[in-house]
């Protein structure tokens, strides 16, 4: 408004300024083609006057609105120096952030320079950029932090930028897949009642997803890169489908735990042998199972979108990182020719668990489960052909004398002490019996629980007991050597390799039929055999010593030790349909030891994930998905907080989540609004009429009713 000069108020000069157009851009970048440029300028300054000769731009009128186009083209000729054109929208934009930094509503140093040449990504002949002062600031977030939440209306860009900056960190290979996922909320129709399959019925709800990735990456690739797990378009309810059945074991540092009966903060095993907390446990219903069976025997159950850390021969020679792929994805693809394709990891180190006491040295258990007498019958005895073992069972059993009998015939006798009374218990006797092990034959003996569940030393103690009593080196020429061990006793073969196992190791094993076998010799007769062999083929990482007998200890070392132990995976088979549970462990590499010392996982590392349309998320949906997040990933939220489409009495787990994280460090909340909108001019005035609306009428819920933003071709 021009105030009228008086005596008291002399009349003010009019601002002046000038502006010489560079002579390499020509005027009509700078002006528009018919001058449009230039019409949104002079709309927007109403009070100063523009005038324009050659290439020289003047402006004459209130100071202010001078200073503001004086600023405009200084601006505009930094974006025409980048080759970016200018547009009607780019120069509306522009004005807008100069207005709000000259009324103090700014609060960072970023020019419409900066805002409108930042290139995120460049594909098909398009560049993506953002186009206001807020979608910069949500992109820089991006970089900046490990969780972003883009909360804003329709059309401002937040699920199109968050997409471009997900493609842009796996070309650059910052991250290895990208995850997209959408709550499927059923707005009126029962899933169930859609005609077609499972993904069709689901399609409408991710296709705004797969219309941006068709904007960013060449339409031919993207079904490549889906098949290879790259990039993952699903609803949010398959997001925590890595489940496995309840029941399935779980190794905690108290032994083996149905995965069911976890609860957030037990502890179970990770790769390294150390406990790991539990962070999340999510019931997932009944789901289809496969058992996964390596090629030593071991195996355990799951669903179709279990996480696996794998390694192929091919990731091997290129020293590339381990890969992680759902079980469905592998299916049909195991074999790479003749060799099987996917090799798993190996505990690291063996498993930590408590020190137990035990009755019984755990080495001198071992040498007595292999070539000792257990009866009870008769005085415990120990047959070798080493006198080595004989003085090193002597050694460890306190009390004990070891008596050569003759041949490889010894005596475990009690240490009698003046006075003793003659019906006093042997010590090994009293051991024997406290761990049931009393009467136990060849075909019977078993390692006790106490001794299975122990520290490692313990575990490793009495493997090497059995190792030097029924086990011995096997060498063969230009390779490792392998360890072979030899039981009738069923359980106490399985027992043998779970020790292997807890260690690091693998185990194969296969069976001798008793039946058919030519007859063995005992004092110059022959002796049949009465029950089938079971032999059990050893790997054991470096650094485990198997033997503590001298002998077998040196031929093990001379042929170059037992070489590196692997697992792979051998065969993935329906297993039926089962209830099933998905924890999250807080493990660095997110892994847990499952049934058979199986190495699995279900969070996801080295992951760009994003959740569009969050505000449609109950509080646990939100939760889980946020404890779902792996090393080295990012995770980005959008919605909008308006478009509730949650029934009736639902709390969405965007509004609840804002006062829960707001001010965690590495979590950052970016709010655009309606002068953020990307879309037609007419949108950001249908949302600020509707928050005008809102705010003197209220609304159900807090948000409209059936109103759903969707995330089309924006920000671009």
């Amino acid at each position: 408004m021009t105030q009228t000069p008086t005596a008291d108020t002399p009349a003010r000069e009019p601002a002046r300024a000038r502006f010489t157009v560079p002579a390499q851009h020509p005027m009509v970048a700078v002006l528009g083609s018919g001058d449009s440029l230039l019409r949104v300028i002079e709309k927007a300054f109403p009070a100063a006057d523009i005038h324009v000769r050659g290439n020289e731009i003047s402006a004459v009128g209130d100071a202010g609105e001078v200073a503001l186009i004086q600023r405009l083209f200084d601006e505009m000729m930094l974006v025409l120096r980048t080759g970016q054109p200018m547009t009607e929208d780019a120069v509306e934009r522009s004005i807008a952030m100069l207005r709000a930094s000259g009324n103090g509503e700014g609060d960072g140093p970023e020019t419409p320079a900066e805002v409108l040449t930042q290139n995120i990504l460049s594909s098909r002949g398009r560049t993506i950029r953002p186009k206001t002062l807020n979608q910069k600031r949500y992109v820089d977030a991006i970089d900046k932090h490990t969780i972003v939440f883009g909360i804003g209306p329709a059309g401002t860009g937040k699920t199109y930028l968050a997409m471009a900056k997900a493609v842009q960190a796996l070309q650059s290979k910052q991250v290895t897949r990208i995850i997209l996922t959408r709550p499927a909320v059923e707005a009126g129709e029962r899933l169930g009642f859609l005609p077609g399959t499972l993904y069709e019925k689901i399609d409408p709800y991710l296709r705004p997803l797969y219309d941006a990735l068709h904007d960013m990456l060449d339409p031919d690739s993207i079904p490549k890169l889906m098949a290879a797990g790259t990039i993952e378009v699903a609803p949010l309810a398959y997001m925590r489908g890595r489940s496995q059945p309840t029941f399935t074991n779980v190794l905690t540092p108290d032994g083996w735990r149905p995965i069911g009966d976890l609860q957030v903060g037990d502890l179970v095993i990770g790769s390294n042998g150390e406990p790991t907390p539990v962070l999340g446990v999510y019931p997932q219903g009944e789901r289809d199972i496969y058992r996964v069976t390596a090629q030593d025997g071991s195996w355990t159950l799951c669903c179709g979108e279990h996480l696996w850390t794998v390694r192929t021969a091919s990731d091997k020679r290129r020293d590339k990182p381990w890969r992680v792929l759902e079980t469905q994805e592998m299916i049909g693809d195991l074999r790479a020719a003749h060799a099987r394709r996917y090799e798993l990891p190996l505990l690291t180190e063996p498993v930590r668990l408590p020190e137990r006491a035990v009755p019984m040295d755990p080495y001198a258990l071992g040498l007595l489960l292999g070539d000792g007498c257990l009866t009870g019958s008769t005085t415990p005895s120990f047959a070798t052909e080493d006198p080595e073992l004989a003085v090193a069972l002597e050694s460890a059993l306190p009390g004990v004398t070891v008596r050569h009998r003759g041949g490889p015939d010894y005596v475990l006798n009690r240490v009698k002490s003046p006075g003793d009374v003659v019906t006093l218990e042997n010590p090994v006797t009293g051991a024997l019996r406290a761990l049931d092990l009393i009467g136990s034959r060849s075909n019977s003996k078993f390692v006790p629980d106490d001794y299975l569940q122990n520290s490692a030393e313990v575990r490793l103690a009495v493997l090497q007991g059995l190792l030097d009593s029924d086990g011995g080196p096997v060498t063969q020429q230009d390779r490792t050597c392998r360890i072979q061990y030899t039981t009738t006793s069923i359980m106490l073969r399985d027992d043998v390799i779970a020790l292997v196992q807890s260690l690091g190791g693998v185990a194969y094993t296969r069976r001798r039929a008793a039946e058919g076998r030519k007859p063995g010799f005992a004092n110059g007769r022959e002796v049949g055999y009465r029950h089938d062999a079971h032999i059990v083929d050893i790997r054991l990482p470096e650094g485990i010593e198997p033997f503590r007998l001298a002998r077998k200890r040196d031929t093990y070392h001379a042929a170059g030790g037992g070489g590196r132990p692997m697992r792979f995976i051998d065969s993935i088979e329906p297993a039926g349909r089962e209830e099933t549970v998905c924890i999250q462990v807080a493990a660095e590499d997110s892994l847990y030891v499952t049934t058979d010392y199986l190495l699995t996982h279900n969070t996801l590392n080295d992951a760009f994930i994003i959740l569009d349309e969050a505000q449609n998320t109950s509080p646990e949906q939100m939760k889980m998905f946020l404890t779902r997040l792996g090393f080295e990933s990012k995770i980005v939220i959008t919605g909008d907080v308006t478009q509730v489409d949650l029934p009736s009495g639902t709390k969405s787990g965007l509004r609840q989540v804002q006062d829960i994280l707001e001010g965690v460090d590495d979590v950052h909340f970016s709010r655009l609004s309606s002068q953020d909108v990307v879309r037609h001019k007419l949108v950001g005035r249908i949302v600020d009429a509707y928050e005008k609306y809102d705010s003197t009428h209220g609304t159900e819920n807090g948000g409209h009713k059936g109103g759903r933003g969707t995330s089309g071709p924006k920000g671009k």
